[in-house]
């Protein structure tokens, strides 16, 4: 090894440590926050108001009322943690991921902190990444909590026992909480694309009520494109499109396509998104 090699490598794990002390400092910063604690707590509540709904009500729930699985609460209480995420879907996980995302640029640009973290070494990539890795962060958060609430609510409302498919076939407790951990993993890798969305918008402004608005709205727009057959054309290439496609998790043997297609339209949306956040940040004048 030449002396230049051997000088630069004590550089490059000084870099790498300042890399993952950044990181774990904004971790740290996103979960100390009461803003972040109340999101979770809002989208936990989503399943346990269903569960108290469908517990307190004197009504039997027939097939097609009301949203996906509802039917089978009754019988299952670990059905609550498939409706309560379906439910959330449209509208209250895009709605706190663009909470989080749109904040990440902006509300350091916004308080005038932006300038003094990258006085320190880390770079103005290596933020970007450490900032997007925290909105990933609250992604899988978000997503865990919705699912661990409804399970939670179901086992103290409703008879907890073996779960019966979508295909038909019947699998013991155990291995469906882990089909529902793979359902949060799902759902965390949808909501990704989203935080790659918000992450650029955030670098555009410094008002991060305007970020958090702007990557809102466009979940919004995108679920109603989707909705709408004049543009079939389209959907494909929407980030939406399959962010309810988890069903193929609970069926018998496991589909991996819908988790295949899902991948590679989220990973385009997060290269091309954070590659033009990494480029417009980099000239990005923070001493304005």
């Amino acid at each position: 090894m030449s002396s230049k090699q051997a000088d630069s490598a004590p550089a490059v794990r000084r870099r790498s440590a300042a890399g993952w002390a950044l990181l774990g400092s904004e971790l740290g910063v996103l979960f100390r926050r009461w803003r972040t604690w109340a999101m979770l707590a809002a989208l936990a509540a989503v399943p346990v108001l269903i569960g108290l709904a469908v517990r307190l009500t004197s009504e039997d729930i027939e097939p097609g009322d009301g949203p996906p699985f509802l039917d089978r609460v009754t019988q299952n209480g670990l059905f609550i943690a498939l409706t309560g995420t379906v439910v959330s879907i449209p509208l209250f996980l895009p709605l706190t991921v663009s909470v989080a995302a749109g904040d990440t640029i902006a509300g350091e640009a916004n308080l005038g902190t932006l300038r003094y973290l990258l006085a320190a070494p880390a770079g103005r990539i290596r933020l970007l990444a450490v900032k997007y890795a925290a909105a990933v962060a609250f992604c899988i958060a978000a997503a865990l909590t919705l699912v661990a609430a409804g399970m939670l609510v179901g086992v103290v409302l409703f008879p907890v026992g073996p779960v019966t498919l979508l295909s038909g076939d019947t699998i013991g407790v155990g291995e469906s909480v882990l089909r529902l951990l793979l359902v949060a993993a799902y759902v965390s890798l949808s909501l990704a694309g989203l935080a790659a969305i918000g992450l650029f918008i955030s670098t555009l402004t410094e008002v991060p009520v305007g970020a958090m608005a702007a990557t809102a709205v466009l979940a919004v727009v995108a679920q109603i494109l989707g909705a709408l057959p004049q543009l079939d054309w389209l959907h494909p290439w929407l980030f939406t499109e399959h962010w309810v496609g988890f069903a193929d998790l609970i069926r018998q043997p496991i589909s991996w396509d819908s988790f295949g297609a899902n991948a590679l339209l989220q990973g385009g949306y997060i290269a091309v998104f954070c590659a033009l956040a990494g480029s417009r940040f980099a000239t990005k004048d923070v001493l304005a």
